[in-house]
């Protein structure tokens, strides 16, 4: 539903920020809230269940926690406009969902799985953590390609030129999607299956957005640039 739904009705933030979503916070606590119960959850689940004693719960923990650290309480902080209003309602959304997915990524890794120190060498686990820091780094590298457009130019959006920007419009969503398909992996688990699913359903019409934007916006942007996935859409 949130798939063909986001088609139609751009989240209003960020270049599609637009009136008539009710209140508004300031961007940078806005953010803070809505990615506080994603870093929390499991952190409180792993304390709660004392999973200390399993040495894969505690690199999962620290896999997701090395995530939703530099979300809740470094990203914030590099916004190029932190006053910038952002709509509650849009926040309310993301805290109920960043509840329910700390919640369950948690309680089925902490509480209901038992992973031997052995898993940690399978093929699974191997390939997720690779797949997962793949991600994690285009999406940084993305982000601070995107800050230093903004810091040269100001308010004014500029078309991103460099790495991924080369190939696909949207390389910060590519490399999020990569990392929660790459925790779907190293987990074998539902939790993680239903978070990587959402990930794309979330951010994949997005994409399709910002790529129209920025066709619209700019006469001389590339027409044989991606979306979303470099040589495919």
């Amino acid at each position: 539903m949130v798939f063909v739904i986001l088609f139609y009705i751009k989240a209003p933030y960020g270049r599609f920020q637009r009136p008539g979503w009710g209140f508004t916070i300031k961007a940078r606590w806005a953010w803070i809230l809505q990615e506080l119960p994603a870093f929390l959850f499991p952190l409180l689940l792993f304390i709660s269940y004392r999973a200390w004693d399993s040495i894969p719960a505690i690199i999962m923990l620290i896999i997701w926690e090395f995530h939703y650290f530099h979300r809740t309480f470094i990203y914030p902080f590099r916004f190029g406009s932190p006053n910038k209003p952002y709509p509650g309602l849009i926040v309310l959304f993301a805290i109920i969902f960043n509840c329910i997915n700390g919640f369950i990524n948690g309680y089925y890794l902490f509480h209901l799985a038992s992973f031997s120190n052995e898993w940690l060498l399978s093929p699974y686990f191997i390939a997720g953590i690779t797949l997962f820091l793949l991600g994690y780094w285009i999406n940084k590298q993305a982000d601070s390609q995107l800050r230093s457009l903004k810091l040269i130019g100001g308010t004014e959006y500029k078309a991103p030129r460099k790495g991924l920007f080369n190939w696909i419009s949207n390389p910060h969503y590519f490399g999020e999607i990569l990392e929660w398909s790459g925790w779907a992996l190293l987990t074998l688990s539902l939790p993680g299956l239903a978070f990587a699913v959402f990930t794309f359903a979330n951010l994949a019409p997005r994409a399709w957005s910002h790529h129209q934007w920025y066709l619209n916006k700019f006469p001389e942007y590339p027409k044989n640039r991606k979306a979303l996935i470099p040589f495919l859409w």
